[in-house]
């Protein structure tokens, strides 16, 4: 594999972002989010009202991470087997073959992932934690790289199954993308007169085997002792806020912890500050966290509840970060389930 320093890693990562931003106008820091959640490893959740550019999201970081791409859409007769594949009787052969089903890609949109129920939903479970596809007793590995970008309406939303905790936790994140301002909303409508089409191609910026560089690549990222208590600090708090049932696990923590590494490298820098874990704790823990169901009238929600966190939880005093040292937390492996 290609090796690759965190320089260039930086500079990829802008590429990456300008392109993408050409489609997806006016959401540079959700996309930062994103690719920051890939450059971790993980999988990521785009939640929000259809029409915000989720799947064109999707779509845009296939394209300029040069990844094989598939789609699923998710719809209620859907069946794991039209996820996963499934055995098929060859009359030529006389005998079974695997036919392989979209799960089997780089890149996998998982669209509409709450319109499924969730028997079909667990299909995804075995893939996105061991990067592998059980069916009919017979393993099969999936590709490297290998990450899932799935799009949700809000559980609120008519025809949507939750997520059950377990699956929302294979995800490293869930972000949402909100509505553009109204300049924002010209720009897209000018944009689409002046190109004449609806599809938008975007230039490939890397290959899969670059993107793997980038994110072992990550793995040299400073990390200050007192960032990854703070991360720790965070991730326990949830467990004792006064309005919450279950807290974030130390999953949680981890995920924190890779994906402020990988946002400070995409925003040029080799070492993590609070402000990194600050900016991510909210993607990262809101949806490991489940309120208690009695205050289901209130404002009470696992975004509100990590904001609070975030003003209570003391930051770690000021001090001159750098070049990778003794310090630097460069051990940790993949996220568990991401």
């Amino acid at each position: 594999m290609t090796e690759m320093n965190l320089t260039r890693v930086s500079e990829l990562s802008g590429a990456v972002l300008d392109e993408v931003d050409r489609a997806v106008v006016g959401k540079r820091e959700s996309l930062r989010l994103v690719l920051s959640g890939i450059l971790a490893g993980g999988h990521v959740l785009m939640e929000d009202f259809p029409g915000l550019g989720k799947t064109l999201a999707a779509r845009s970081f296939a394209q300029t991470l040069g990844l094989d791409f598939k789609r699923a859409q998710f719809t209620p007769d859907l069946l794991p087997g039209d996820i996963t594949g499934s055995f098929i009787y060859d009359q030529r052969s006389g005998d079974f073959e695997f036919r392989a089903g979209p799960l089997f890609a780089g890149l996998l949109l998982a669209d509409e992932i709450n319109r499924t129920p969730p028997k079909t939903q667990a299909a995804l479970l075995e893939a996105m934690q061991e990067k592998q596809v059980t069916v009919e007793g017979r393993t099969f590995q999936l590709p490297r790289p290998f990450h899932v970008l799935a799009t949700a309406n809000p559980v609120e939303y008519e025809g949507t199954y939750p997520l059950p905790e377990a699956q929302l936790d294979r995800f490293l994140m869930r972000i949402s993308f909100g509505y553009p301002t109204l300049d924002e909303e010209w720009e897209i409508l000018s944009n689409r007169m002046a190109r004449q089409r609806e599809e938008q191609e975007l230039r490939r910026i890397v290959d899969a085997e670059q993107l793997l560089a980038m994110q072992a690549a990550i793995e040299a990222t400073a990390v200050d002792e007192s960032v990854g208590r703070y991360c720790v600090a965070l991730t326990a708090a949830s467990r004792t806020h006064a309005d919450v049932l279950m807290g974030a696990s130390p999953r949680g923590a981890l995920g924190l912890l890779l994906c402020a590494r990988a946002y400070a490298v995409v925003d040029g820098r080799d070492y993590v500050t609070p402000e990194d874990v600050k900016a991510v704790a909210v993607p990262v823990l809101a949806h490991r966290i489940t309120v208690k169901p009695e205050l289901w009238m209130s404002n009470a929600s696992g975004r509100s509840i990590v904001e609070s966190l975030l003003r209570t939880v003391a930051t770690p005093s000021a001090r001159e970060h750098l070049a990778p040292g003794p310090a630097a937390d460069s051990a940790a492996g993949p996220v568990a389930g991401g």
